[in-house]
């Protein structure tokens, strides 16, 4: 699914008003009455006070329409207008009107902090206040009132985003956001619900098709793309029925130093599950009898060096390679490594101590070949490019290197980024539990193992995040969140691929 730019929803805004010759006064109450449709099925005409605050732009118009349709529907309804400006959209002005004109109680005008209605925490709030084309800081007594709703701990419902945020960066004032219980937005999702920094201020959120240009839609490239199993989908690659080991490539990870030989033997065993035909591990010699006994599907070469890996030398010509895990940053070992960089022609996935290196020695990147992808967590990411203000920082920060080192980079995370040049990848699956020891070398292997059965390296990364998260959401049904360890990732990877082609259980006919 795509994700939209501000900018790109406002254009489709603007082109289904031109191709389905509408008025924008008819694409708002088109919007508002789903965002109602919704509130209507849930609420089944509870009598919950509803408190709808509106700002005076095209959000606010959308909550006076949800206004009035709940009023028309028997709901107690207070509504409030936050007057933190005198101008007021055309549209605002025309349902200002409407509800005004049925009769009943007539909005509210909110000016200062001398006006903050009394809230209780069961009832509910709408935010209309501001949606996603906020630019400007909000006044002290607008946020004071974002801090009220949100201290009255009720269910709050926010329009199309949470009241406060920025579509294209960090709020200025982490309190001076509505912390939404749920959020419906229009017809696409919004990239700000899938960043650590903004993602936390909606605990749910739900798309809702308003009709926009689909023609739009379908050939405008979206801002990112949002990844979930029907779009990975389309990237699986089905095995025949005459296949042998040999088809589906041969992967080496080299990794591994004393006390950090299991990073090893996870990427190397997630390699074998994910499918490599083949999986040879290159380690110092302490890991040999290891590696060994607890994967005795895969091939070991060792280094003449008993505790870290001094000498990167093979007889073998692999279809990618996998570097990085648990390799450790000994002079000998940094030597190496640049050797091995040097003389490489063959894919790579560099992760852990091989973007470490990479960080201290950037002079290396110039040696790695065109879409080697590289899996940093937050720490190494931030070692390789620098600090940054924000997450949209980092994000344009991640994408400026990607285009300099022709190269993948998976920003992990909750909602793991796959980032290729200009191309963002917003990955879905995956949960809490997998925040533990060893869960990166699991990916490191899962993505190597793909791109030896031939997946493209983007395509790989893009499928075994997706893959990886997925494990890990199968695995967590037995274990919970604390109990997952990384092995637990490893032994679900199959069943990830079930998963892709489980269909969705349809409930029970009505009697």
């Amino acid at each position: 699914m795509k994700i939209f730019s501000a900018d790109q929803m406002r254009k489709a805004d603007e082109v289904t008003i031109q191709s389905q010759e509408i008025t924008s006064l008819e694409l708002m109450e088109r919007a508002a009455t789903q965002i109602f449709n919704v509130l209507h099925q849930r609420l089944q005409g509870a009598p919950i006070p509803i408190h709808v605050f509106c700002g005076l732009g095209n959000n606010g118009g959308d909550g006076l329409v949800i206004s009035r349709l709940l009023v028309e529907h028997g709901y107690h309804v207070k509504t409030y207008i936050v007057n933190f400006s005198d101008k007021r959209s055309d549209d605002f002005l025309v349902n200002y009107d409407r509800l005004k004109a049925m009769g009943t109680e007539w909005p509210t005008q909110l000016k200062s902090d001398e006006d903050l209605p009394e809230i209780k925490q069961q009832d509910m709030v709408i935010d209309a206040i501001f949606g996603i084309g906020l630019n400007r800081p909000l006044v002290p007594w607008v946020i004071n009132l974002i801090k009220h709703i949100n201290a009255s701990r009720c269910f709050t419902l926010s329009i199309d985003v949470p009241s406060g945020l920025y579509a294209n960066k960090a709020p200025d004032d982490p309190e001076g956001v509505i912390y939404a219980s749920t959020t419906v937005t229009f017809q696409l999702p919004k990239l700000i619900f899938f960043l650590p920094e903004t993602g936390q201020y909606s605990q749910d959120m739900e798309v809702i098709d308003i009709g926009l240009s689909r023609e739009f839609i379908s050939q405008t490239p979206g801002f990112a793309e949002l990844i979930g199993k029907n779009e990975v989908l389309s990237l699986y690659r089905p095995r025949h029925k005459f296949a042998h080991k040999g088809d589906y490539g041969h992967c080496l990870i080299i990794g591994g130093s004393y006390g950090k030989i299991g990073s090893t033997v996870l990427a190397t065993e997630a390699a074998l599950r994910i499918g490599s035909g083949l999986a040879t591990a290159f380690i110092p010699e302490c890991g040999y009898d290891i590696l060994q006994s607890t994967i005795p599907e895969a091939m070991v070469i060792t280094d003449n060096e008993d505790d870290y890996i001094s000498n990167i030398k093979f007889d073998l010509e692999p279809s990618v390679i996998g570097v990085g895990v648990g390799l450790g940053t000994k002079d000998k070992t940094i030597v190496a490594f640049e050797e091995f960089l040097k003389q490489n022609k063959t894919k790579l996935v560099i992760d852990a101590d091989g973007i470490n290196i990479l960080a201290y020695k950037p002079e290396f990147l110039k040696y790695i070949p065109s879409k080697t992808v590289l899996t940093p967590h937050p720490g190494e990411l931030k070692r390789l490019i620098g600090d940054w203000k924000d997450d949209f920082d980092k994000i344009d920060k991640v994408k400026d290197f990607s285009k300099k080192n022709d190269c993948i980079v998976v920003i992990k995370g909750a909602n793991s980024l796959i980032v290729y040049q200009e191309d963002i990848y917003v990955n879905t699956s995956g949960n809490p539990g997998m925040a533990t020891a060893g869960s990166g070398d699991v990916l490191t292997g899962i993505i190597t193992g793909l791109i030896s059965q031939g997946y493209d390296p983007l395509h790989a990364a893009v499928f075994g995040v997706y893959l990886h998260g997925s494990a890990g959401d199968l695995a967590i049904q037995q274990t919970g969140y604390q109990g997952l360890l990384a092995s637990d990732i490893v032994s679900h990877i199959g069943k990830s691929y079930l998963e892709l082609f489980k269909k969705p259980q349809q409930a029970p006919p009505e009697a």
